[in-house]
């Protein structure tokens, strides 16, 4: 009989957050520590301190890929690619360790205790620095990269950050919206947006700018939306989902961004899908990923 809990794991590359899970997505304890010292140590201190007789296993949600034994590639924590993270805290903790990317993690928990609980096939995208996803078709979570930032929007268009150019994330992501601001304020192009000290400025601030009527600081975020758009309509057409759940920061902006999503999307994608398709905001936010990396443990 499976015990009633599981230990998950969100490895980002500024906090580590460890929770203990019920197998019915309920959070009941937490802890949330520094992931810039010593990541192990951290990571290993901090399951210690939420460790039971009563845990069932741990599982890991990481930002990267993974073969679902390895890291083999995290560029926000690009030392776990040396270290057979599983096979340490197996050791140390005599229990079962699983290992997922964070975007897939966090689909997988939204099905179990968030929005996704409605649909039998849905896309998740995770929408803040950069872009990831899920897929779960059929209430089964697909064994994919889960790379949804990185389809081509815009052919031979802006760099990415895996090296390709013209990305979703390139176009639509909290960083491609910054970098975007830059780029106009440079040009000195109209508008009451300016740099910080460090000479760049936050989506959240480019936001605050737009509610405030500032003609580029809008357009900035409707491009970035159009781009979405483009994005959702592609995943309406591959999977015919029941609904597309978003997740992340950038949702906060749903009024500009995200409805601008919406219209590209019903332009785009083949009309008798889009109708059947809810886009919708996840439930569970924030915590989506450590609960989808908890249920590792029991799929």
């Amino acid at each position: 009989m499976s015990k009633p809990f599981s230990i998950g794991v969100d490895l980002g590359g500024t906090n580590l957050r460890v929770a203990v899970v019920s197998r019915e997505g309920e959070i009941v304890d937490r802890i949330t520590v520094s992931s810039t010292g010593n990541v192990i140590d951290s990571l290993t201190a901090a399951i210690e301190r939420l460790f039971s007789d009563k845990i069932n296993g741990i599982g890991l949600a990481v930002a990267g890929l993974t073969d679902g034994k390895k890291i083999l590639s995290s560029p926000n924590l690009p030392i776990l690619k040396e270290i057979d993270l599983v096979s340490v805290l197996e050791g140390r903790f005599n229990t079962p360790v699983y290992l997922g990317n964070d975007a897939s993690a966090a689909t997988l928990g939204e099905s179990v205790a968030g929005a996704g609980k409605d649909f039998n096939t849905f896309v998740m995208l995770t929408l803040g620095t950069g872009i990831g996803g899920g897929v779960v078709y059929n209430r089964k979570l697909l064994n994919i990269a889960g790379e949804l930032g990185h389809i081509v929007v815009e052919p031979g268009g802006r760099l990415c950050g895996c090296g390709g150019r013209g990305c979703l994330e390139a176009y639509a992501s909290a960083r491609a919206m910054s970098m975007a601001a830059m780029e106009a304020i440079d040009l000195k192009r109209e508008t009451m947006m300016t740099l910080d000290k460090n000479g760049r400025i936050m989506p959240e601030d480019i936001y605050k700018y737009a509610a405030d009527g500032d003609p580029l600081a809008t357009e900035i975020f409707k491009n970035a939306g159009f781009y979405l758009g483009l994005g959702i309509a592609n995943y309406i057409n591959i999977f015919g989902p029941d609904a597309i759940i978003l997740t992340g920061g950038l949702i906060g902006a749903w009024d500009i961004y995200v409805k601008k999503a919406i219209k590209t999307a019903a332009a785009a994608a083949f009309k008798e899908l889009f109708a059947k398709t809810a886009i919708i905001p996840s439930k569970l936010a924030g915590d989506a990923g450590i609960v989808g990396a908890a249920e590792l443990t029991y799929c």
